[in-house]
């Protein structure tokens, strides 16, 4: 047990680190040390769900069961390690809060948070948000709103913490409270790559309570000033969904942006399809095979988009079937089953 969780806390440790833009100095050293500007739009933690998003490179946020179910002994052990490195010490920190909550035991779980900001206090609030929606996917939803809850005691208003906890009440369907936290965290978002998570994690909340304008403006901005092709398809092919919903040119929009633009690397395919450039049976072929498709669940994605692009032409039988599809292939955790699910309603 001690190996796998050591395991997962290195797999997480490196895609947060892969995911935080840094300028002059590492990304783990600004996680620990802070200035941490990270962008759920580029993270593939969620690998499924994310271990971590996604948003979302992956189809949702999810952590091993390893982590889920560490008992309280064996993440006492890790942390009794007087070597571990303030990002490592607030991981194992996270995961026994959620433990400890689990149990009941309240008083336990907040003075582990608590240590958490002691420990790494600019980046135990990026942390909290990462590992709590991925925990939350084991069932136990409520316990990683307590958490997050003794975070926000901690630091009001604290966008990240607001964007972990907005991404559980969405795992559980309540989507209205998580428009009004996530309006909360745009409010408080001091930084650029706040404001991307933030309006990113708000076009879902949109997108599920029937905003298409709205939830498509909050899209673009998820991908304001970014410059690269993998910065800006995740927040574009989203936009798309939206705009579709809304009756908007969906597929001219998504061609002035990433028309020009080599789209044969994962999830490129997704974005040749809806521009009418590749069949859909060959997008399901690089759902199946492509390595990167794979790793984030290919499958899940490839259906909703398909399902998308019937509802943008009207095909409501190959909607609803890709649409169910897609519901089933995508965990509860990620934001494609929430689409999915929600479209169905509408279908």
């Amino acid at each position: 047990m001690h190996r796998e969780i050591r395991g997962l806390i290195a797999a997480c440790a490196a895609l947060l680190a892969a995911a935080l833009p840094v300028a002059g100095g590492t990304a783990r050293a600004q996680l620990q040390g802070g200035g941490a500007d990270w962008d759920s739009t580029a993270r593939e933690y969620r690998g499924g769900q994310s271990a971590g998003a996604g948003a979302s490179g992956a189809a949702g946020p999810s952590v091993p069961a390893a982590a889920r179910n560490a008992t309280i002994e064996n993440l006492s052990k890790i942390l009794s390690a007087s070597q571990l490195s303030p990002l490592d010490r607030s991981f194992y920190l996270s995961i026994r809060a959620f433990a400890y909550s689990r149990l009941g035991r309240e008083a336990e779980s907040q003075k582990d948070v608590a240590e958490m900001a002691r420990v790494n206090p600019q980046g135990w609030p990026v942390i909290l948000s990462f590992i709590m929606p991925g925990l939350a996917g084991g069932g136990d939803r409520g316990a990683a709103l307590r958490a997050l809850g003794y975070g926000l005691q901690k630091k009001p208003n604290d966008a990240w913490l607001l964007i972990g906890q907005a991404q559980v009440q969405m795992q559980i369907a309540d989507f209205g409270r998580a428009l009004g936290t996530l309006d909360s965290a745009l409010a408080s978002a001091g930084t650029a790559g706040e404001r991307r998570n933030a309006s990113y994690f708000r076009g879902h909340a949109n997108l599920a309570t029937g905003h298409f304008d709205q939830s498509a403006s909050d899209f673009e901005a998820s991908i304001a000033g970014q410059t690269t092709l993998e910065g800006r398809i995740w927040g574009a092919l989203w936009r798309y969904a939206a705009q579709v919903r809304g009756r908007h040119d969906a597929r001219g929009a998504l061609a002035r942006d990433l028309g020009s633009e080599n789209l044969y690397q994962w999830p490129g395919p997704i974005a040749r399809f809806l521009l009418g450039r590749l069949p859909a049976g060959e997008l399901e072929v690089a759902a199946e095979s492509d390595d990167a498709a794979k790793k984030t669940n290919g499958k899940c994605m490839a259906a909703y988009f398909i399902g998308m692009d019937a509802v943008r032409r009207g095909d409501r039988q190959r909607a609803r079937e890709q649409l169910q599809l897609a519901q089933a292939r995508c965990p509860t955790v990620s934001e494609y089953n929430w689409a999915a699910s929600n479209e169905l309603k509408r279908l």
